[in-house]
C-alpha cells in the first residue's frame, strides 16, 4: 500500500494545469494594456485570427488543429504572448513536455508581467522535475499576482517533493483559500498531512476533497488506505468501492478491495476482485502491479476450501 501512496503524490501533481485552458481569453485583455506589448502591425489582425481560430479547435477538442492554427499566430507575430501560452496548454494536452515548456517559457519572456504563464511554466518543468527552476518560476508568478490560487498549488507540489512539507501545506491552504471549487489543493494537502503521520488532519482534507467533487476516485482510494492501515475493514472497503465507482478502470480499487477480502476471510470475493484488478493491470501495461495482483489471487484461490472450489 505505501508504494501506491507515494505514486498517487506525484500522478495527479497537474491537475489544474489543464484547467487553465478555461483561461485562454484572460491574457488578451491584459495584453492590450501592457505597455511592453508593440503597437499594431500589419501581421497582427492575421495572427489574432489564428489564435482564435485556435481556441475554436480547442473548443471541439482538435488539438492538432489547434496547435497548427497556435504555431501559425506566432510566426505572424512573435510579440502574441496568448497565442504560445495557448500552444503551450494544447502541448501539454498531447503529452509533449518539452515543447510545452519552451511555448511557457515564449509566453513568459514576450510578456514578463503573464502571472498565469509562469505559473504552468514551473508546473512544466515540475513534471520535467526541474525543480528548482519550477519553484522560482511560481514564486514570480506570485509576484505578479499574489493570489493566483494555481502558483499555490504548484508551489506546494514543488515543496512536497522537495520535502519541505510545512511550506506545502501552507501553499496548500492558501491555493484552498483562493480556488474553493477545485479538489486537488485539499487532496494534496491530505496527502502531505498523511505522510507527516497526522492521520486525523489528513482524513479531514481527503473529505474536504471528496465533498468538493464527489467522483474524486483518487481521494476515495487514499481514505481507504487510511482506514486499511487502521485495521478499519468495512469503512476502507466502502472508499474503495467508492473509488471504483468514481472509476471503472482504477485498478489499484479493485486490488485493495480484495486485500480487504482477503483480511476478512472472504476468499471468493477476493478472489473476484484480484483477478479483475490484475486484468485491468495488464491491459494498462502495469506488468508490476498485474504481478502482485496474481500473488494475492494465487493466496486467494489457496485459502479457499476444496469443496467450494
Amino acid at each position: 500500500m505505501e508504494s501506491r501512496r507515494k505514486g498517487f503524490c506525484v500522478g495527479l501533481s497537474l491537475l489544474l494545469l489543464g484547467s487553465s485552458m478555461m483561461l485562454v481569453t484572460l491574457p488578451l485583455a491584459a495584453q492590450t494594456s501592457s505597455p511592453a506589448i508593440p503597437t499594431i502591425e500589419p501581421t497582427q489582425p492575421a495572427a489574432l485570427e489564428q489564435l482564435n481560430q485556435g481556441l475554436a479547435w480547442i473548443e471541439q477538442g482538435k488539438l492538432p488543429e489547434a496547435i497548427a492554427a497556435f504555431r501559425q499566430a506566432v510566426q505572424l507575430n512573435r510579440q502574441l504572448a496568448p497565442a504560445y501560452y495557448n500552444l503551450g496548454l494544447a502541448l501539454r494536452q498531447l503529452g509533449q513536455l518539452q515543447e510545452s515548456e519552451q511555448a511557457f517559457y515564449q509566453a513568459t519572456q514576450t510578456d514578463p508581467s503573464f502571472a498565469l504563464a509562469f505559473a504552468n511554466l514551473g508546473a512544466a518543468r515540475l513534471e520535467l522535475q526541474n525543480l528548482a527552476q519550477a519553484q522560482a518560476d511560481l514564486l514570480q508568478a506570485l509576484e505578479l499576482d499574489p493570489n493566483l490560487g494555481v502558483a499555490h498549488y504548484n508551489l506546494g507540489l514543488v515543496l512536497s517533493k522537495t520535502g519541505e512539507l510545512e511550506q506545502a501545506i501552507r501553499a496548500f491552504n492558501r491555493a484552498m483559500q483562493l480556488s474553493r471549487n477545485a479538489p486537488e489543493p485539499a487532496y494534496h494537502l491530505g496527502i502531505t498531512y498523511w505522510q507527516q503521520g497526522k492521520i486525523e488532519l489528513a482524513r479531514k482534507a481527503l473529505q474536504r476533497a471528496i465533498q468538493i467533487n464527489p467522483q474524486y476516485s483518487e481521494a476515495h482510494y487514499s481514505l481507504g488506505s487510511i482506514w486499511f492501515n487502521q485495521g478499519e475493514f468495512e469503512a476502507a472497503l466502502d472508499a474503495f468501492r467508492q473509488a471504483a465507482t468514481a472509476n471503472s478502470n482504477y485498478a489499484n480499487a479493485y486490488y485493495a478491495a480484495g486485500l480487504v477480502f482477503l483480511r476478512q476471510n472472504r476468499f471468493s470475493d477476493a478472489e473476484q476482485m484480484l483477478q479483475y484488478a490484475r486484468d485491468l493491470y495488464k491491459a494498462q501495461g502495469n506488468w508490476q502491479w498485474a504481478t502482485k495482483a496474481e500473488q494475492g489471487l494465487e493466496a486467494a484461490r489457496n485459502s479457499i476450501p476444496q469443496e467450494l472450489r
